[in-house]
């Protein structure tokens, strides 16, 4: 059948893929979780063939998926299960489109299967059970999507950008803005960003315009993580295009701060905007500068001071420590022989921010509902740390200590693990730097292990069988 009937056996397993979801037939055994696993890899492969044909199936699949009325937990849990492994053959049947079906599969994509990812980014939120995971399929599948699609989501988003310019009501759904953050931008992507945002920022509302500042800061670093060498390139061959959309956002962004929470919301993005301007940040490094970089030099300025103990407000305090770990961060995937000037601006304010963000006695703190993004961020920071100077490790060493908080080890023992499996550019430093505190650190998990011990012997028999590979 597969060789005379390609469309009748390609609409046969997409059928049988449907009808072996968990919401179709119900709590899942062994046996049913084999066979929709094989189903599964089955269209993955045909799609490498077929893609239209699986795309459009997977695409009305989830439609209907979506549009179940269900009732009960277990309902529930089998709705969940099921948007959870169709987003999944999504995502790895577009990681895996060819070149040649592009044109063709574009309007299909974008009329059909776009709205239906853009339900789970826009209507998954925070406190919805099971929100975080089908929000993070989503965008894995958005992100696959724009590897070779990227002009059908950004005309999504740029047309959304124009209809907020003449929009005249308060209240604006930003739910299209925010697509940028989760699509796959290289370094000519990044720069249409850019440009599309100069021209509509100053006309949008103020929702918008914050809208946009947060997601451009994410879709730079998916440039810089899934592309490092085209940044690391751009300190060796400044690219004037870039440089100039960014300085033009810049200033947009800085007279859009006009009020300490401005100031706040919009320095991450700034000390972006600058790591793109690698000849505007030599020039500011300068005791005289041009008129027209006044406003980057006093911005740096602004960084240092708030970094600084009593330096400014609380929110501008940590709205500097966030925009100076990035810096820090940016830094790092630039190669050290090629001398930028991002380095002496990174040692004129890591001691301050290490003092700020591992002080065990007061803790870094942006309040209730901000632990894990404190965490993240001192994770950022410990590991950016760590590549700049493995040997300056005063951090480490309050990380490490049986004094500081259990958060701090929490910390530690995330930084060390990203630093062995993320190591992929050649001048980052190898872990075995830490190898040297090996006793200390078992010492601290032997430690953790008998808080553990004793937390929980008073509810049930607890045994532990504790292993160390240090």
């Amino acid at each position: 059948m597969a060789a005379h009937k390609p469309v009748e056996w390609v609409q046969a397993v997409i059928t049988r893929f449907d009808e072996q979801l968990p919401i179709k037939t119900g709590q899942q055994n062994t046996h049913t979780k084999v066979s929709t696993e094989h189903n599964k890899e089955c269209l993955i492969n045909i799609s490498k063939y077929k893609f239209s044909l699986v795309i459009n199936g997977l695409t009305n699949i989830l439609k209907n998926v979506n549009n179940m009325r269900i009732f009960g937990d277990t309902a529930e849990k089998n709705l969940y299960l099921s948007q959870l492994i169709i987003l999944d053959t999504l995502e790895k049947c577009l990681a895996g489109q060819t070149k040649d079906c592009l044109r063709l599969d574009e309007a299909m994509l974008v009329k059909q299967l776009l709205p239906e990812i853009c339900h789970f980014l826009h209507s998954c939120r925070e406190g919805q059970q099971h929100a975080a995971q089908l929000r993070s399929s989503a965008s894995a599948v958005l992100f696959s999507l724009s590897c070779n699609n990227f002009n059908a989501v950004f005309s999504r988003i740029s047309t959304r950008l124009q209809e907020l310019t003449v929009c005249t009501e308060d209240t604006v759904d930003v739910h299209d803005i925010e697509l940028i953050q989760y699509i796959n931008v290289d370094c000519s992507k990044l720069k249409r960003l850019l440009q599309e945002t100069v021209l509509k920022f100053k006309a949008l509302k103020k929702p918008a315009q914050l809208a946009v500042i947060n997601s451009l800061e994410k879709a730079f670093w998916n440039w810089v993580e899934y592309y490092p060498d085209e940044f690391t390139m751009l300190y060796q061959r400044p690219q004037a295009d870039m440089a100039d959309s960014a300085e033009k956002l810049f200033d947009l962004v800085d007279s859009f701060a006009e009020s300490a929470k401005r100031k706040a919301a919009v320095w991450p993005l700034q000390i972006i905007l600058l790591i793109l301007c690698p000849e505007i940040t030599q020039s500011i490094s300068k005791e005289v500068v041009e008129d027209s970089k006044t406003n980057k030099k006093l911005f740096l300025e602004s960084l240092r001071k708030a970094l600084a103990v009593h330096g400014s407000s609380k929110q501008l305090t940590e709205s500097a420590a966030i925009a100076c770990v990035k810096l820090c961060k940016a830094s790092t995937y630039i190669n050290w022989e090629d001398h930028s000037v991002i380095f002496l601006l990174v040692q004129s304010i890591v001691v301050d921010l290490k003092a700020l963000l591992f002080n065990p006695t007061k803790p870094f703190s942006r309040g209730t509902g901000c632990q894990s993004a404190d965490v993240d961020l001192m994770i950022d920071c410990f590991v950016s740390c760590f590549r700049i100077n493995p040997h300056n490790n005063q951090h480490f060493k309050v990380c490490l200590a049986s004094t500081s908080p259990p958060t701090f080890h929490f910390v530690l023992v995330n930084s060390l693990h990203k630093i062995i499996t993320n190591s992929h550019l050649d001048w980052w430093p190898k872990i075995d730097a830490i190898y040297c505190y090996s006793g200390e650190l078992r010492a601290m998990f032997a430690d953790t292990q008998s808080r553990v011990v004793q937390s929980l012997s008073a509810h049930a028999p607890i045994s532990m069988g504790f292993k160390s590979g240090l």
